[in-house]
């Protein structure tokens, strides 16, 4: 009896100990993730070269007035805040917190339909849900996003080149005079039928010139280019200012249907391959000489 009662007590004791490992490892996990979570709110932002959090970012930069009059409306993502927002602009954008390619990307809309009512609808990837209620659309929202923190963004009708939607990418890096330069700027252009425009995601990058070809004259167009390479040095300064280590960010921007910039999102890790898909290599080879500089 003793022999069979030590053996049930290493048993137990075998069980706990596995328990308080994982317990310990728990711990460690939410304290790192503590960590990163003060990091990015400014306890070792002087450290910092990337910023996963949009939220984060987007409270920095609204901020600056130079910069603010250029980001859309954006709120964290509620049941009450996401029917405000529907209500105000009928179409949103929910994207993740976190993440990268945009992935997880979430076009709603309200749509009013006349006499036959209203209903609501979105669409991930290729795939169009439709909802008679806001109640069932938002459930199943919910069940898609599984927990994740998300943003509610103003919906911004993009202008389109033949008939598919594209926005522009502006790289913005340190010179090795330490003064933030505009090295390149591109088109990306959505895949037919999706919603987001990333290379990772089917998008198709393109030269700018040839993208507002058909909405701007050579002069209008040099213009809206210098205002988007502008706001990309202002905001490089802004982020500068609040995370001293930053060497260069990738600054999303969509032209709406009266040609007004709007900052999409700020990238600062930005994939600078991409302009490698233009056959003119001058920008290309800039990109590269300042990343290699900014190390």
């Amino acid at each position: 009896m003793k022999v069979k009662k030590a053996e049930k007590g290493t048993k137990v004791d075998r069980v706990n100990n596995e328990l308080n490992v994982q317990k310990a490892k728990k711990v460690k996990k939410l304290k790192k993730g503590n960590k990163v979570i003060r990091a990015q709110n400014g306890v070792k932002a002087k450290r910092l070269r990337t910023i996963t959090s949009k939220w984060v970012k987007t409270k920095v930069l609204l901020r600056h007035p130079r910069i603010s009059c250029y980001i859309p409306e954006t709120v964290k993502l509620t049941n009450i805040s996401l029917r405000q927002m529907l209500n105000k602009y009928n179409m949103v954008y929910i994207k993740p917190e976190r993440g990268t390619y945009g992935n997880g990307v979430i076009r709603a809309e309200w749509v009013k339909d006349g006499n036959k009512g209203s209903y609501y609808k979105y669409q991930v990837g290729t795939v169009v849900r439709k909802f008679n209620t806001y109640e069932a659309f938002y459930a199943a929202l919910c069940q898609y996003k599984k927990g994740r923190s998300y943003l509610v963004q103003m919906g911004i009708y993009l202008l389109k080149y033949q008939k598919r939607r594209f926005d522009i990418r502006v790289m913005v890096q340190r010179s090795p005079v330490r003064k933030w330069e505009a090295t390149g700027i591109i088109g990306r252009v959505a895949h037919p039928g999706k919603i987001v425009t990333n290379y990772h995601s089917g998008g198709t990058p393109m030269a700018m010139e040839k993208l507002l070809a058909p909405h701007l004259s050579v002069i209008e167009q040099r213009k809206v280019l210098n205002q988007m390479s502008q706001l990309g040095v202002t905001i490089g300064e802004a982020l500068q200012q609040k995370y001293p280590n930053f060497r260069q960010i990738g600054v999303d921007i969509g032209l709406d249907l009266n040609m007004k910039p709007w900052i999409i999102e700020v990238n600062t890790n930005p994939d600078p391959y991409i302009f490698n898909k233009l056959a003119n290599k001058t920008m290309y080879r800039k990109v590269m000489k300042y990343r290699k500089f900014n190390g």
